[in-house]
């Protein structure tokens, strides 16, 4: 806050406080010339009178006494611009003591599963009930409450893992996110097939996902075969199994992260995607993450216990 500011905050407080108490001294004060109280002063329905009683002492102190006691509370809390007040008091230090408390009362909740492969906690209730919750405030607003993703957010309740299903990565991309880029080759293919590369690509990809149509069009995927070899393989690999390291999708398990659409696949390889996992390690901690990591590992293995939905 500038200086200016700050004094027109300051101004402002006083003129109106000062400002109050006179109103309240000059109203209340009885001039030469004023009626008595109990003079008449309007009839109504002829038997309603006014008369010109003041309000009472009381009252009237209540207000100074409130006046007294907002500037007690401005010298004392801080409410004239920047300045802190006697007490020192803060709402950031009030919201930091009061954090601290909960995050030690946290702490005593989750030390009995620090450090636990998420495996092990996976197969305790209360673990996978704590990860249940810590998923529900932070996790489901992309992949939902039952854990079953959308358009561009994967099914975690399956057992397709395009970054590994495998406890120790799964514990990774909940701490350290992941960021998956399919880059644009809509050009790059139009420069080597022509036009219509992009169809045959589709084409072939459909094949290897089991997706063709009832008249599979195999010169339109024999073309894409061929295209997709020099383009895709180098991700996705020449059987187009995927790879885990990268976040390259199986492209032959049926499963379509975005859609399986022709207008889907074609913005896919055409235009490409980013899909964008945040990294949780930081915010929620070693603990946390393991309890969420845990919880979802379980939804994909029936081993593991479930916890009421």
């Amino acid at each position: 806050m500038t200086t200016f500011w700050n004094w027109y905050v300051i101004l402002l407080v006083l003129f109106n406080l000062l400002g109050i108490t006179w109103l309240l001294w000059w109203t209340a004060k009885r001039r030469p010339g004023d009626p008595k109280p109990e003079d008449i002063s309007h009839y109504w329905d002829g038997d309603i009178t006014e008369f010109n009683k003041p309000m009472p002492r009381w009252w009237i102190n209540g207000f100074y006494i409130a006046i007294a006691f907002a500037f007690g509370y401005l010298f004392w809390y801080g409410g004239f611009g920047t300045y802190q007040g006697f007490g020192h008091w803060s709402s950031r230090a009030e919201h930091d003591q009061a954090a601290a408390l909960a995050n030690a009362q946290l702490e005593r909740t989750f030390a009995p599963y620090k450090g636990k492969a998420i495996d092990v906690l996976a197969q305790n209730p209360a673990a996978v009930e704590l990860g249940r919750s810590i998923f529900a405030n932070n996790c489901a607003t992309c992949h939902g409450s039952s854990a079953k993703g959308a358009t561009g957010y994967p099914n975690l309740t399956d057992d397709i893992w395009h970054w590994g299903g495998s406890p120790e990565r799964i514990l990774e991309t909940v701490q350290k996110g992941r960021e998956g880029v399919m880059p644009a080759w809509g050009k790059a293919l139009t420069g080597m097939g022509g036009p219509d590369a992009v169809d045959y690509v589709i084409a072939y990809v459909r094949q290897l996902g089991n997706k063709g149509t009832t008249a599979p069009n195999d010169f339109a995927a024999a073309r894409g075969r061929d295209l997709f070899e020099n383009v895709c393989a180098a991700c996705h690999g020449k059987d187009g199994k995927g790879n885990t390291a990268l976040g390259a999708p199986d492209l032959t398990d049926g499963y379509w992260l975005y859609g399986d659409s022709t207008e889907s696949l074609h913005e896919t390889i055409a235009n490409g995607r980013h899909g964008s996992m945040p990294a949780w390690g930081e915010t929620l901690g070693d603990t946390r993450t393991r309890l969420v990591a845990a919880y979802v590992w379980s939804l994909s293995h029936s081993g593991a216990p479930r916890t009421a939905q």
